[in-house]
Parts: C-alpha cells; structure tokens; sequence
C-alpha cells in the first residue's frame, strides 16, 4: 500500500478470526488449475488437494506437484494419486515453487486489505479470486511459468 513518508496508511482491521486455507496448483503449460477451499490446513486436506489436482492432470499424463516444507505435505499415509509425483522442495527456497506467485498476486489484486462479514464470505471470496484468475488462462501461464522448469521428452 502506498502511503507518504512518515505516515501511517489506513487499513480495514476487524479482530475477530476466521481464516480459510486456499489450496491450489498450478499446470503452466496447460494453463489450468486445481483448487479448493478448506477450513484447515492439514494431511487429510492435503489428500483432498492432492485427490483434486490428480482428476485434473490431463489423461495418459503425469503431473509433478511442487511442495514446501510445510508439515501437513509429508505427513506419513498421505494418499498420493497414481498419476502424481510429490517434488519437496529445498528448506528456506520459496521462490522455487512457481504458485507462490499465484498467491501474491491474488493478495495485490483480490485478497488484501478487506473486511468479511462472516467465514462465508471469506469461502466465497477465495473462490472468486481463484475462478478470476482460472477464468484467465494466459495470465495463470505467465504468472507461473519458468524457463529453467521444461519437461524435455524424448
């Protein structure tokens, strides 16, 4: 937020909680996204997301989900798809994973410096934000694309 120097912007504050976790992956080169929206952040979500990218990878297909370090993604028993493989990521390197771009920009364009009402419309504005972004398929693809991250086949 911009503000002058020596000035404190003002913000929209409440200080009653309710928060929830917006899961989503991201596919560069198709230019499609899986997402849900959970009350938790845990493994049995993680399942549920992991279940939901798995019905999106493109039939005959393999899909490689990028994690971080959080906890929940390497739980023990963790149902991972058939068409999936689980890439854990180095500790402290989020700029490699390509959808922490997703969720910065859905915070500079839709996320940030608001106010709900009640946890549904937290729910309800998560899915806007995302159908906003999925509804726009060049955009998803720029966002998350990287260079040095091509699949080379032979």
């Amino acid at each position: 937020m911009w503000a002058r120097r020596g000035t404190r912007p003002r913000a929209p504050r409440d200080r009653r909680y309710a928060w929830a976790y917006l899961f989503g992956a991201v596919c560069p080169e198709r230019a499609v996204g899986a997402a849900l929206v959970l009350p938790y952040a845990d493994a049995a979500a993680t399942g549920l997301h992991l279940a939901e990218i798995g019905r999106h990878v493109a039939p005959g297909a393999h899909g490689v989900v990028v994690l971080d370090g959080a906890g929940w993604h390497a739980a023990g028993g963790l149902a991972v798809p058939g068409n999936l493989t689980l890439l854990p990521l180095p500790r402290y390197s989020p700029e490699l994973n390509p959808v922490e771009n997703v969720w910065e920009y859905l915070r500079q364009n839709k996320l940030s410096h608001r106010v709900w009402p009640d946890y549904e419309a937290i729910v309800a504005t998560c899915c806007d934000a995302w159908n906003w972004l999925a509804a726009a398929p060049d955009r998803l693809a720029s966002i998350t694309r990287r260079e040095w991250a091509k699949l080379v086949t032979n």
